[in-house]
């Protein structure tokens, strides 16, 4: 693979090339999905070692995210990204992301998609932040760690640590569903994302994405899940928009957006395999 993986910098808009092909180990173990880990824990175990000596800094953040991003495409995967304008037309503006939460993919190519505009922060579970590399990393970005045992208390501590990030002038990523699903389900999109943007006074930013191209997988290979080569995948972002009144206006054109999008992408690939 090309060592240049700042594959976004400075474009609204990306595809994979037409000409990309796919890894031949990738082809020559049957498109198992453990090649797929075996590099990506390579890839961590960098990004966390960099943590470690305080190297993790934007440009490593988006470059190592890259190189997931390439590996997705590799193993098979053809990867659209749309609205990186309305990133860029924030001109450093702390901001709240708020979308659908698929799979574990999104976390591990979220930084090469939109780190170039903005610098953000995701709430994750505190058990992460004792786990080697991972805390490394975690700490270099400053995530809020929250324990998922008491709602309440996360709550509590994603609204005050949230509003502290963003008034340093970090964004927060927030998925309002908490639990990764191929689905949107509106009843449980919380709004969460829009009482932290009223609170501090910024806006929200919606996204949509597809990134079943990684599924979860069961029992102690929940987080081992099988690759789909052939399935795309998404990332597409909104227009900032000022939350108004109670949020709720805010949260269901989200809502709307980010079902807008699936409909598409899912309509557009079953014709695309028929």
């Amino acid at each position: 693979m090309e060592n240049n993986y700042t594959l976004l910098t400075g474009l609204d808009s990306y595809d994979t090339p037409e000409n990309l092909p796919q890894s031949r180990l990738f082809k020559l173990m049957f498109n198992s999905r453990w090649y797929f880990y075996a590099v990506n824990f390579g890839v961590f175990c960098r990004t966390g070692r960099l943590g470690q000596l305080g190297k993790l800094d934007l440009e490593a953040q988006i470059r190592m995210s890259g190189i997931n991003l390439r590996l997705t495409e590799r193993c098979g995967s053809r990867v659209h990204v749309r609205g990186r304008e309305h990133l860029r037309a924030l001109n450093g503006r702390p901001v709240v992301l708020m979308g659908n939460h698929m799979s574990l993919l999104e976390t591990g190519v979220f930084h090469a998609v939109a780190r170039e505009y903005v610098d953000f922060a995701f709430v994750v579970k505190d058990s992460l932040m004792r786990v080697p590399y991972f805390k490394d990393i975690l700490k270099s970005i400053g995530n809020i760690p929250v324990e998922r045992k008491y709602p309440r208390e996360d709550i509590k501590t994603v609204l005050t640590e949230g509003k502290r990030l963003l008034s340093e002038g970090k964004s927060l990523i927030v998925f309002p569903q908490s639990t990764r699903t191929a689905t949107l389900e509106p009843d449980k999109f919380n709004s969460l994302g829009v009482k932290i943007a009223k609170s501090a006074g910024v806006p929200v930013v919606p996204f949509a994405l597809k990134t079943d191209f990684l599924t979860q997988g069961k029992g102690i290979f929940r987080d081992l899940g099988p690759v789909h080569p052939g399935r795309e995948t998404w990332f597409e972002f909104g227009p900032a928009m000022e939350v108004t009144g109670n949020g709720k206006e805010q949260l269901q054109q989200t809502i709307e957006f980010i079902q807008d999008r699936l409909e598409k992408w899912f309509k557009n690939e079953s014709r695309e395999l028929k």
